[in-house]
Formats: C-alpha cells, structure tokens, sequence
C-alpha cells in the first residue's frame, strides 16, 4: 500500500529595524545585505487572512480485484474421462498374464482418479444427475477391475480371454456410457469409448472323449468316476513327464480307457469350466491336481483295471496333491 505526507511550509514575518547613528547613515538589521540591498525571504504560500494553505492530496485509483472465472466444464470433464478409456485400450488380451493384471491396475487407477476429481467438479445444472451417475459408475469400475485381478490370483480366470470378457461384463463400464450418453446430449462430449470384449465362454467336450490318444495295444484298463465333481475334468496317464493318454470326464459322469499297455504311470488331472481346445486347458475355475501314488499296470495271466475317484470320499484311499500350473503336463 502506497502512504502519503500531508507537508506545509512555514512563514516567518521579517521586521525591518531602523536605528539612528550619530553619523546619520542607516543600518540595517540581519536580513540586510551587505552591499545593502533588499533582504531574500522563502516563498511561501499563504492565505488572504495570513495563515497556511494545505498542498492539494494526490489521486489514488485501486486496483480492482481480479474475478475468477471457471474453465469450461466440457473440457474439464474430458480431461477427467478420457485418459480412462486410454487406459482400457491398452488391457491387452493377448499378452501374458502378468501384463494383463498390469493393464488392469493402470486403468482401474486411471478411473478411481476420474471418479474423485468429477466429484470434486461444480457441473453444470443441467447435468448434476449425469455426473453423479458418472462418479459413481467409474468407482464401480475401479471396484470391478480391481476384483477381476483378485479372480485371476484365485484361478477364477485361468486365461487372459476369459479374464478380459469378465471385464466386459462390469456394472460401472455399462454405466460410463450410459452416463456420459447424457453429457454429449448437453452438449459436453469426451472421447471415451468401451472396448471390444468377448463374450464370456462355457465350452465342454463329450463325456469319454479321448483328447490325447496313445497306442492302446494293452489289456490295461482305467476308470474314473466323476459323477459327485461339480466340474469336468481332464485326467492324463503320464510317462516320463509325458501324457500317454488323456481322457475327458464330464462333470456327473463316468468314463474309461481301455487298452492302456503296460507300464507305471503317474496320474494327473485338471478340472474347471470351459473348455479351450486349442489352449487344452480350462480357461475358468481351474485346478491342477496330482495323485501322490502311481499306478502300475501289468498283463499276464490277468489285466490290471484300476479305478480313480475325482472327489474325496468317505474311505478314500488316495492322497493328491496340488500342481503349479507351469510344471502341470498338458493333455
């Protein structure tokens, strides 16, 4: 802040004195020259009664108060919304697993972040419903992202297929849209659009199907009962780390091989939804088991026939074990 110094001059009275000498020249009080010329005084500015006169106070203009005006909220909404479809364009299906759970926890970041910072945003009033809609339809998809990373971690979703149709099937990425549809009807548009994402799958084969079929020139014979699983399964005889044979058995089902040649196999067997014969794997809900004791098949005077139980029952007498995926042979 400027300040100001109200400032004033002030005025003596010189007084002439005169005094008489004996030589009858004039002296002059100080004041005088000594050439005796008139003495100087300051000037001053007085008023006609004799007294001061104030010097005239300095213009001041304030300075106005900068009024702020908001950005326009079309472009605002899109800087919040667009970078998530950018994030939901990069979940990439066909990368490998850990990439995937990469993409979704970018873009599940990318929408909680959208979801806060429109909250935050004064909308319009012709679209405060949309936009509460909008925020709560992009934490959803935050929610929804962030569980399908939790199934896949729990075998849920043995593939990045079925994964991604499972995001495809989100409550919040159906409600973006339908949210954002009020929005461009305003007249405030984004760029936002909803991946291609399959539809989700539950492929089987038939009962009995042979999905690896080696010689069966023997009198060996196996049978699985899987008639109390609640999923099907795949069961391999395995030699040397190989699958001999692989048999499909449905879920509720029974189903047998004949022919198996002599030898000591290992037995594993896999079981899940959805079937992908080109992947020969389940894509959901799948498991990798192993029996922890091998079967011995023999042919002389007799066959060997063993028969195998997919579920635990009363009396069992097979211990199994779990198998990492990487190390489980494929059918």
């Amino acid at each position: 802040m400027k300040s100001f110094t109200k400032a004033g001059l002030a005025v003596g009275t010189a007084l002439l004195l005169a005094a008489c000498s004996s030589s009858g020249s004039g002296s002059t009080a100080s004041g005088s020259s000594s050439s005796g010329g008139p003495a100087t005084t300051p000037a001053a500015s007085t008023s006609s009664d004799g007294g001061f006169s104030a010097l005239p106070a300095p213009t001041y203009t304030p300075t106005p108060t900068p009024v702020y005006t908001p950005p326009p909220y079309g472009p605002v909404l899109a800087g919040y919304v667009d970078p998530v479809g950018v994030a939901l364009g990069k979940i990439n299906p066909a990368a490998n697993m850990t990439n995937f759970m990469i993409g979704l926890q970018e873009a599940a970041t990318a929408a909680n972040s959208a979801s806060q910072s429109i909250g935050r945003t004064t909308a319009p009033a012709t679209v405060g419903t949309a936009q509460r809609q909008l925020v709560t339809a992009l934490s959803q998809l935050a929610t929804d992202l962030t569980k399908v990373r939790s199934d896949i971690k729990a075998k849920a979703f043995c593939t990045t297929g079925s994964a991604y149709a499972q995001v495809g099937l989100s409550e919040g990425l159906k409600g973006v849209p339908a949210a954002l549809a009020q929005m461009t009807a305003a007249g405030y548009a984004t760029n936002f659009t909803v991946p291609q994402t399959p539809q989700q799958q539950t492929r089987s084969l038939a009962n009995d199907t042979l999905i690896r079929k080696g010689r069966l020139r023997g009198s060996g014979v196996l049978k699985v009962d899987n008639s109390a699983g609640s999923t099907d399964s795949v069961v391999s005889l395995v030699l040397s780390g190989k699958p001999v044979h692989s048999l499909y058995v449905g879920k509720g089902k029974e189903a047998s091989i004949e022919g198996v040649e002599d030898g000591t196999y290992e037995v594993y067997f896999s079981d899940g939804v959805d079937w992908d014969s080109s992947l020969k794997m389940f894509t959901q809900n799948c498991g990798y088991t192993k029996f922890d004791d091998t079967l011995a098949f023999e042919t002389g005077r007799t066959y060997t026939s063993w028969s195998i139980t997919l579920t635990a029952k009363v009396g069992g007498n097979a211990k199994t074990s779990d198998v990492p995926e990487d190390t489980f042979p494929q059918p």
